[in-house]
C-alpha cells in the first residue's frame, strides 16, 4: 500500500492537507519529524498514516485518558487495529491488551506518559519492535509552554530503553519557538523535518466581549447558537458548577466537567456530550485536551485564560470540521487577579523542578498573562494579533473577528491619549495606582466615596474628560493597554502603570490614531452583525435526515455521531447526492472500511429522500440542495 491508497481506504479522504504528505514521506524515510499544525489539521494523519506501512508498532505518548479513548474508537470506526494502555484499564484488560499487541493484532499503541518506564510496558517493548514514537501535545515537554508536564520528560529516558531507536515524531498545535527549540533539545530529535503549517483557521471567528453582567451575556450567545454544540470554560470548579446550574435551568441541556468530580461523573459528562445528548458541556480546562468532536460550533471563555496558548488550543476546539464557528471570551479585569493567583500557587504542579526554575516557570507565566490582558484590549484586529504572537504574518484586517466587523470611526485621540496616561502619572505620583474602572471614573468626574476616600478628586486630571462617553473612554484605555502604552500589574488589584514608550505620547513626540465604535450602533445591531456566520449552502431537510440515519447507527454501535461521519461529509452527501457505492467512496471522508459498514443506509436515505422530492434517483429539483459544500 502506499500513504495515499492507506488515506482513501481507511480515512475517506482523496488528498493530503497541507504538510502532512512531506511530514509522512520524512517518517517513512526514517527521519525525525516536528510538526507545529493548527488544531483541526490533521495532525494525527501524519502519525496514524506511516503507523499502517511501517514494520513494527507504533507508540502515541498522550496526556490524557479522554484523549487516547476518544482516538482509538475514531481509528477502530476506520477499520484500523489500535488500543491504548491507562490506569483506568482493569488488570485483566490491560494484559489482554499487551497479549494483543505481541500477537500483531495492533498496529497503533497509545499510552500516557507515565505508563511508559512501567517493568509491563519496557518488557514488552523488548519483545515487540517500535518502529515509531509519537509524541503528541508534544509543547507538554517544555517548561516554557503553557502546559508543562514533567512526566512527559519520561519520554527521552523510554528512548532510550529501547533496543533500537525508533522514529520519533512530534506534534503540537501551539509552540513559540523557544517551545520548539526545547522539544527538538529534550526528544534528542534528529535533524527532523520541522514543519509550521501555519495557525490560521479561517473559518473561526474570534471575538472578545467586557460584558457587565456576564451570565446575560453568556445567555444571548447560547440562544443565537440554540441547538448547536458548544464548550464554555469557566475559571475555577465553583463557577462552573455554578453556570452549570444556571443553564439547566435556564432550560438548556448542559453538562459540567472538572477534576473535583469523580472519574465516573467525567466520563458520563463527556460522553454526553459527544453523543450530542448534552448539547453545551461547561468546564474547566481539565477538560478535552485534543477532543475531537468536530461538530462544536461555538467556544466561550466565560473567563479569561492564562496564556494565548491554552486560549488557542481551547478554543481551536471549535469548528474542527472546517464550518464556520465562533470563539468568544468574555473578559474582566477581575480575571487578572485570579489568574495571578493560579499563577503564583501553582508550585505544586512543578515538585520535578529546582526552585530556580521554578521561578524561570512563573516568570514566563506572568508574562504570557500580560499577552493575554493585551489581547483582550484589543480594538485592531485580533486573528492578527493571535498569528502574530505565533510568529505568523497576517493582515492588520481580516474581516471575521469582533473587532474587524465592529462599527468604527477612526480619529486622532492624541490629546484625550495624553490625559489618560497624565491622569495614571498624576495617580502615581502620590503613590498609588489604580484600576481601569477608577481611571475612568476620575477622569470622568464621578463622585464616588471611593475616590474622594482616596483624595482622587484634588487630582489636575479630575474631570479631564468629562465630555467623552464611558464607552469611548473604556475603549481609548483598553487601546493603550493593548498598544503597550500602559501595563495591567499582575497582583491583587490589576492596576495600570506607564511603560517607558508612553513618554513618547506624553510630551507630543507621538501622534495616537484610533478606531473608536460608533455610539449609535445599538446592541441589537452590533449581535446581528457578530451572529451572521457565513452559509454553506446545503439542503438543510435532507441534511437533518442523514444526521437522523447517522443517530441511529450511533447508538446500534455505541459510539459518538461524529465517529460514524463528521457533519462536514454529511453536508458533502448533501451537495454531490451519491447514487451508487462508486460515487459514495468519492465522497469526502467516507473509506472503504467505512462504505461497506454504514454507506447502503446513507444512500437509502439520499434514495428515499429523492424520491420524496418527486425526482428520479441521483437527480434533486434545484435549490439550496444544488450548491456545493466546501
Amino acid at each position: 500500500m502506499t500513504p495515499q491508497s492507506v488515506l482513501k481506504e481507511f480515512f475517506g479522504y482523496d488528498r493530503f492537507r497541507d504538510g502532512q504528505e512531506e511530514l509522512i514521506r520524512q517518517i517513512l524515510s526514517g527521519g525525525d519529524v516536528l510538526g507545529i499544525m493548527p488544531t483541526g489539521a490533521g495532525k494525527s494523519i501524519c502519525y496514524q498514516v506511516p503507523a499502517m506501512l511501517m514494520t513494527g508498532i507504533t507508540v502515541v505518548v498522550s496526556p490524557l485518558i479522554s484523549l487516547m479513548q476518544d482516538q482509538v474508537a475514531v481509528l477502530r470506526e476506520a477499520g484500523i487495529p489500535a488500543a491504548c494502555l491507562h490506569s483506568n484499564l482493569g488488570q485483566e484488560a490491560y494484559f489482554r491488551t499487551l497479549d494483543a499487541v505481541r500477537s500483531g493484532e495492533i498496529r497503533l499503541l497509545y499510552a500516557a506518559p507515565e505508563r511508559l518506564l512501567t517493568d509491563a510496558f519496557l518488557s514488552l517493548t523488548d519483545s515487540v519492535a517500535v518502529a515509531m514514537v509519537a509524541v503528541d501535545e508534544a509543547h507538554c515537554l517544555s517548561q516554557w509552554g503553557q502546559d508543562f508536564r514533567p512526566s512527559y520528560l519520561q519520554i527521552t529516558e523510554f528512548l532510550a530503553e529501547l533496543p533500537r531507536r525508533p522514529v520519533v515524531a512530534a506534534f503540537t498545535a501551539t509552540a513559540t519557538q523557544t517551545v520548539r527549540d526545547d522539544i527538538r533539545h529534550l526528544l534528542g530529535l534528529r535533524q527532523p523535518l520541522e514543519l509550521v503549517t501555519g495557525f490560521d483557521r479561517k473559518n473561526l471567528r474570534w471575538i472578545v466581549e467586557r460584558p457587565s453582567k456576564r451570565y446575560d451575556a453568556l445567555l444571548r450567545i447560547l440562544k443565537r447558537n440554540r441547538g448547536k454544540s458548544g464548550i464554555v470554560y469557566c475559571i475555577s470548579r465553583r463557577l462552573t458548577d455554578e453556570v452549570c446550574s444556571k443553564l439547566c435551568a435556564d432550560g438548556f441541556r448542559a453538562e459540567r466537567y472538572h477534576a473535583g468530580l469523580s472519574a465516573e461523573a467525567r466520563t458520563r459528562a463527556q460522553e454526553a456530550f459527544l453523543h450530542d445528548d448534552a448539547e453545551i458541556i461547561v468546564a474547566t480546562n481539565a477538560f478535552g485536551m485534543g477532543i475531537d468532536k468536530s461538530n462544536v460550533s461555538f467556544v466561550v471563555h466565560y473567563n479569561m485564560p492564562k496564556s494565548m496558548e491554552a486560549y488557542y488550543q481551547e478554543a481551536g476546539r471549535a469548528g474542527r470540521d472546517g464550518m464556520p464557528a465562533e470563539c468568544i471570551l468574555l473578559y474582566s479585569p477581575q480575571d487578572i487577579r485570579t489568574n495571578t493567583f493560579l499563577i503564583e500557587n501553582s508550585d505544586s504542579e512543578n515538585e520535578m523542578l529546582s526552585e530556580e526554575a521554578r521561578k524561570n516557570v512563573r516568570q514566563k507565566d506572568f508574562d504570557r498573562l500580560h499577552k493575554m490582558v493585551q489581547y483582550c484590549n484589543l480594538t485592531d484586529c485580533l486573528r492578527h494579533f493571535i498569528l502574530g504572537y505565533f510568529g505568523e504574518k497576517a493582515p492588520t484586517y481580516c474581516g471575521n473577528c469582533g473587532c474587524c466587523l465592529a462599527e468604527t470611526e477612526t480619529v486622532d485621540a492624541t490629546v484625550p491619549a495624553q490625559k489618560i496616561l497624565s491622569c495614571v502619572y498624576r495617580v502615581g505620583q502620590r503613590g498609588r495606582h489604580c484600576g481601569s474602572k477608577m481611571l475612568c471614573d476620575i477622569l470622568q468626574g464621578k463622585d464616588t466615596k471611593q475616590l474622594k476616600e482616596a483624595g482622587y478628586q484634588t487630582l489636575s486630571t479630575y474631570g479631564l474628560l468629562a465630555d467623552v462617553s464611558r464607552m469611548h473612554l473604556e475603549h481609548m484605555v483598553s487601546i493603550l493597554i493593548s498598544r503597550g502604552y500602559l501595563i495591567t500589574d499582575t497582583g491583587q488589584y490589576a492596576t495600570l502603570s506607564l511603560t517607558p514608550k508612553a513618554n513618547a505620547v506624553l510630551r507630543g513626540q507621538e501622534t495616537v490614531q484610533m478606531a473608536l465604535p460608533q455610539r449609535d450602533l445599538k446592541q441589537t445591531q452590533r449581535e446581528r452583525r457578530l451572529a451572521a456566520l457565513p452559509d454553506y449552502g446545503v439542503d438543510e431537510e435532507l441534511f437533518q435526515a442523514l444526521r437522523h440515519v447517522r443517530e441511529k447507527l450511533a447508538a446500534r454501535e455505541f459510539v459518538p455521531a461524529y465517529i460514524i461521519f463528521s457533519d462536514a461529509t454529511l453536508r458533502d452527501m448533501c451537495s454531490k447526492r451519491p447514487s451508487n457505492e462508486e460515487e459514495m467512496l468519492a465522497i469526502s471522508g467516507v473509506g472503504k472500511y467505512k462504505m461497506d459498514k454504514y454507506g447502503e443506509a446513507f444512500l437509502a436515505a439520499l434514495e428515499e429522500y429523492a424520491a420524496s422530492a418527486g425526482s428520479p434517483r441521483g437527480h434533486f429539483p434545484s435549490g439550496n440542495g444544488s450548491q456545493a459544500a466546501q
